[in-house]
């Protein structure tokens, strides 16, 4: 009985690793991929369809928090020495529970909402590209803004997406707190969920204002993420392809 337990346990905390408010930590199981992002010999049968199952916020909710998130800001303005009674902060606390449910407004929208009436059978077997689809984010380590520009591409498999919902995938994902390994790997693996494509390539350019108005202070530093999939891993022209293209 304690080992039937045990196990029910660790298969718990298992399930818990892979998705934690919609964030994935890389082990997500893409049908017909392995881990390692090539192909496997079978899909797996217990797949987790991430971009079907995703919202853990509400309009309703946003209405019910709003007052003691708004409470939470007036303590900070007290602990920070200020007077939140002071003409100039009267309506701050509010105003800034607003301004972050707003930040992090990609907590109440699913991606199959936007993409089950955009994905179109298309004969096209040539590589498609998005680039430089502006992002705004905010850093969980620290709740300040994290911004930059996103590429994306992609190879059909007799599917294709509308070009405007690529954008709109880095929306949801990015109006979340996060990090930018994170991130990208999340655009990568929605897209390959929803199309099935031979391959997915997500390049993440961005800066970090945790490194540039505390900490280091560096004014310049950009930080580059990638994630490759399919044949975008798998083969090097297609990878180089991919990369010459978005930088030209």
């Amino acid at each position: 009985m304690e080992r039937s337990k045990q196990k029910q346990i660790n298969k718990n905390e298992n399930e818990a690793d892979s998705a934690i408010n919609g964030h994935f930590d890389g082990r997500v199981k893409i049908p017909g991929w392995s881990a390692a992002g090539t192909p496997s010999t079978a899909p797996s049968s217990s797949v987790m369809e991430s971009w079907r199952e995703e919202r853990t916020r509400s309009l309703e909710d946003n209405e019910m928090s709003l007052p003691s998130i708004a409470a939470a800001y007036t303590t900070i303005l007290r602990g920070l020495g200020e007077d939140p009674q002071r003409q100039g902060l009267l309506k701050t606390p509010r105003r800034a529970a607003t301004a972050m449910q707003f930040f992090t407004k990609g907590y109440q929208e699913k991606i199959v909402d936007v993409l089950n009436d955009a994905i179109f059978d298309e004969d096209h077997d040539e590589m498609v590209i998005v680039k430089d689809i502006d992002m705004f984010s905010m850093c969980e380590h620290h709740l300040v803004p994290i911004f930059g520009r996103v590429h994306i591409g992609y190879l059909p498999n007799k599917r294709v997406l509308g070009l405007s919902k690529l954008a709109r995938i880095v929306e949801i994902y990015s109006r979340r707190l996060q990090v930018q390994e994170r991130l990208t790997k999340q655009i990568a693996v929605a897209i390959t969920e929803a199309l099935q494509p031979a391959g997915v390539g997500v390049v993440v350019e961005a800066t970090h204002m945790c490194m540039v108005m505390r900490g280091v202070q560096k004014m310049n530093s950009k930080t580059v993420t990638s994630t490759m999939l399919g044949v975008f891993r798998e083969d090097p022209k297609t990878r180089d392809e991919f990369l010459t293209l978005i930088r030209s």
